[in-house]
């Protein structure tokens, strides 16, 4: 992935291997299940922190604030942590009825997990890092749709690469996988973001192919 790259017109990135920060010229509208800047709100940096495997701190909120600190920022984000090397990392951008989706996404499944049949807790790394960068104007039910679809998107491409979890179940994804939405606010206004409207149809493509280009990253 271009260390140093354009993911919307409005919206940069940058990646050391340390970490990848996503900064807006503007705040995006947020909806994340990030540890840092979870839920909904406003936000122009999104940061996601490579660590160790075997990372471990008191307070994993307070040491993305300090490595926030670090990087000059000042103000609200959302923060994510992954085991994966950054070198790992791909986007996918796709573009349709004035409608524009990217797709940056960190994936490990040395963690990988089975809805309903994996038991709680695992001691494993890996974790799926989903963030979406859109250019469009979302409802707020709309981004829940739109989380719904990547999800979607994802369990398929780990079915599609027959990626099991621990007991041999099929892999949903990880324990500890996260996703966040990101959007300009630009357009008309979309009241769905379901797998076969347009915006969730680039939802599910972008994550598709950045996920499988994560996957098989070396």
């Amino acid at each position: 992935m271009n260390p140093s790259a354009f993911l919307l017109q409005s919206v940069t990135l940058s990646q050391t291997d340390q970490v990848i920060h996503i900064q807006s010229q503007s705040p995006l509208t947020t909806l994340s299940s990030a540890i840092v800047g979870g839920g909904y709100g406003r936000a122009r940096h999104i940061l996601n922190a490579s660590v160790e495997k075997n990372f471990y701190v008191d307070d994993p909120q307070a040491w993305l604030h300090e490595l926030a600190q670090g990087l000059n920022v000042a103000e609200p984000f959302i923060g994510l942590i992954t085991a994966v090397k950054l070198h790992k990392a791909r986007s996918a951008t796709f573009q349709a009825e004035g409608l524009t989706v990217s797709a940056v996404i960190t994936a490990g499944v040395g963690n990988a997990a089975s809805a309903g049949i994996t038991p709680p807790f695992s001691y494993r790394p890996g974790t799926i890092n989903t963030i979406l960068l859109l250019d469009a104007n979302l409802t707020p039910a709309a981004m829940l749709n739109a989380i719904i679809t990547a999800t979607e998107a994802k369990t398929a491409t780990l079915k599609e690469r027959n990626i099991l979890a621990p007991d041999g179940a099929s892999a949903t994804g990880t324990s500890t996988d996260t996703v966040t939405i990101a959007c300009t606010g630009a357009g008309e206004l979309q009241l769905y973001a379901g797998p076969v409207t347009t915006i969730g149809w680039l939802i599910a493509r972008a994550v598709r192919q950045a996920l499988n280009e994560s996957l098989s990253a070396t």
